[in-house]
């Protein structure tokens, strides 16, 4: 691993994303990296803001709308157009979302910590609250905290650092097209084929779940509604 690629995919939720690209390029890193917004159909006026802090920060914007015309969520054809770039260069693939806010230790300490780790797949940062407790999606990992540990169920995406050997391994273009979330699954594929993945408390970042896809906070507040639209409109398939 020669190198880092970095992504952020983004469908508006602008001001949160803006926090997570200043968080991003403000990093203490080492390792030589290309940081990647893709833009998933965000509004006019949100890509506009996006292109201006392309500008200012000196990071590459992809605009999907230039790929495809498929309706947003393109997330599968962000991460088969990441893997191709990653593999090409020798680079990690480490995706950081675009409702997290690193450390300004977390992109160096993740690469570092995925190439000490025996047969690594994934390398996954956990995720906390405002005020440092573990929140969601890993709830089951309190009481593991200051840890590094295989992660048997699946890590999440939220910042996670897939190696080149994973991404050599599994092709991308393998997974289900009728699917919007693919970390469940290449969580599992890198199982089966003999990586392992790891969890790292020790470099927590923050999560404010689902800021970017704000009808998901139905699920807590509307249950009924939210299963419904999940159900009935084919929202979030994992």
């Amino acid at each position: 691993m020669k190198c880092l690629h970095i992504i952020t995919p983004v469908k508006d939720s602008i001001d949160s994303t803006l926090e997570t690209v200043k968080a991003i390029m403000e990093s203490d890193i080492l390792v030589p990296f290309t940081y990647t917004v893709y833009n998933d159909f965000s509004t006019e006026e949100n890509t506009h803001r996006l292109e201006e802090a392309a500008r200012q920060w000196n990071f590459r914007l992809v605009n999907l709308s230039d790929l495809t015309d498929h309706p947003s969520p393109n997330y599968l054809l962000v991460l088969q157009t990441a893997q191709k770039e990653a593999i090409k260069a020798d680079a990690g693939l480490l995706i950081v979302e675009s409702d997290v806010i690193v450390k300004k230790n977390t992109l160096q300490s993740l690469y570092n910590g995925a190439l000490q780790q025996k047969q690594c797949g994934i390398a996954a940062a956990v995720t906390t609250d405002e005020k440092g407790i573990i929140n969601y999606p890993y709830l089951h990992a309190k009481g593991h905290e200051n840890q590094v540990y295989p992660e048997k169920k699946h890590c999440s995406f939220c910042c996670s650092l897939l190696t080149p050997g994973l991404l050599k391994a599994f092709d991308f273009q393998t997974l289900d097209p009728s699917k919007n979330w693919y970390d469940v699954t290449i969580s599992h594929e890198s199982l089966k084929r003999g990586f392992q993945n790891y969890l790292f408390t020790t470099l927590p970042v923050w999560h404010r779940p689902h800021s970017s896809r704000p009808w998901k906070q139905l699920k807590y507040k509307n249950p009924l509604k939210y299963y419904w639209l999940k159900y009935t409109k084919g929202l979030d398939k994992i």
